[in-house]
């Protein structure tokens, strides 16, 4: 019993101390190289391409509508592809993690969100083109992604081995594990349903999608996407429009705690700037090399096209879904705490609770959980896709 407990311990002791290595290590890298390159790479690529996310807004818009259907039978259409890299970029980081960086970083997060999605959406522009470039014939349709185009552009397999051994990892027990995280939690604290199994619930629905392939994939996604993206705006939208004498003020706060440099203490700068950026890059993933492997999947008359499409997906993820749920939160400030005591979907579900009564609790708790399955179904594309690469 005595040796039992003894080497209990020693394990115990050594979980947590390899937690606070793990953990060391990504805020480093999380903090001072990844958002460095990313933000270096999306300028770099913004002025290399002459500012193509903001000149060619209106283009995209057009691609989306003519992209809706393929002519080809059975091939996935730009339009399926766009829902695909959408589905995985709108999950909980646009509800819970919005709420986190405003409840951690204050409301001048928000602006520093916006700023990343238009920087990075220059990068998501290049990736996704890159995609369309080195892609190759998968049946019916497409694959492709980072490792694809490290192969067959820079010759050098090797690379886009590690890349894909390190996305599916990733996706497999990080980004997806998030998801399925914050939707128990959400359900738990809407229904009383027990976590695990809102987690059995939701494995048994992402099995009956992905064993049918990347077709009802993207089909799901096709529907899912769409209906509930606009469902959750009209919500924000009516927020709005009942708050309307706010609007001002609200916009003001985001700007002056975004930029008041002389009031700010520089760790309180630094803060909110990070946790906008932070937050921003895990929302809508540009500059990641996630999204390129949907777009891949495209049947598309030109590679650009489809960057286009996937650029629009950035747009949509941060300066319109993300900023549904800040507007959300910041508007039902005096009746939530807003003072880091709560944060994530809690926080999103006390908001929009505040606005429209109890049933905001259950219409939030069903857009969690159709984000988050649309997110992990996309995200096991992925995976998928990149496994194929090394085999």
């Amino acid at each position: 019993m005595i040796l039992g407990g003894i080497h209990m311990n020693i394990c115990s002791n050594f979980l947590n101390s390899l937690n606070d290595y793990i953990l060391m290590i990504n805020d480093f890298l999380w903090t001072y190289i990844l958002i460095a390159l990313l933000i270096a790479i999306g300028l770099y690529f913004t002025i290399k391409t002459n500012f193509v996310q903001f000149k060619n807004i209106k283009e995209m818009f057009k691609l989306l509508g003519e992209g809706s259907s393929s002519s080809e039978k059975g091939s996935i259409s730009s339009f399926q592809a766009f829902c695909i890299g959408t589905a995985s970029r709108v999950g909980t980081g646009n509800l819970a993690g919005v709420a986190t960086a405003i409840a951690v970083g204050g409301p001048g997060a928000v602006f520093w969100m916006w700023l990343i999605s238009l920087i990075g959406s220059a990068s998501a522009f290049i990736e996704s083109t890159l995609a369309q470039i080195y892609k190759i014939k998968d049946g019916k349709s497409f694959r492709g992604g980072p490792a694809y185009y490290m192969e067959q552009g820079l010759n050098k397999r090797w690379m886009g081995v590690i890349f894909s051994v390190l996305i599916t990892l990733c996706f497999a027990f990080v980004f997806n594990a998030v998801q399925a995280n914050t939707v128990s939690l959400a359900f738990k604290n809407a229904f009383g349903i027990e976590r695990i199994v809102m987690g059995v619930i939701l494995s048994v629905l992402t099995a009956v999608v992905i064993f049918g392939g990347v077709h009802r994939i993207a089909k799901i996604s096709e529907i899912i996407v769409p209906i509930f993206a606009v469902l959750y705006i009209l919500e924000s939208l009516f927020i709005v429009i009942k708050n309307i004498t706010l609007i001002p003020g609200v916009i003001s706060d985001i700007f002056t705690s975004a930029l008041n440099f002389r009031e700010m203490t520089v760790g309180i700068f630094a803060g909110t700037i990070l946790t906008g950026i932070k937050r921003g890059l895990f929302s809508n993933e540009a500059g990641m090399g996630s999204a390129p492997n949907a777009a891949a999947t495209a049947t598309v008359s030109h590679p650009a096209k489809q960057g286009l499409i996937q650029t629009l997906g950035v747009f949509t993820d941060t300066l319109i879904i993300c900023t549904s749920t800040a507007f959300i939160i910041l508007l039902s400030g005096s009746n939530i705490p807003l003072d880091g005591s709560v944060k994530g979907i809690e926080l999103t579900q006390m908001a929009l609770i505040s606005q429209v009564g109890s049933w905001g609790g259950t219409f939030i708790t069903i857009c969690i959980l159709l984000f988050a399955f649309s997110s992990i179904i996309g995200n096991y594309y992925y995976g998928e896709t990149n496994i194929q690469f090394i085999s």
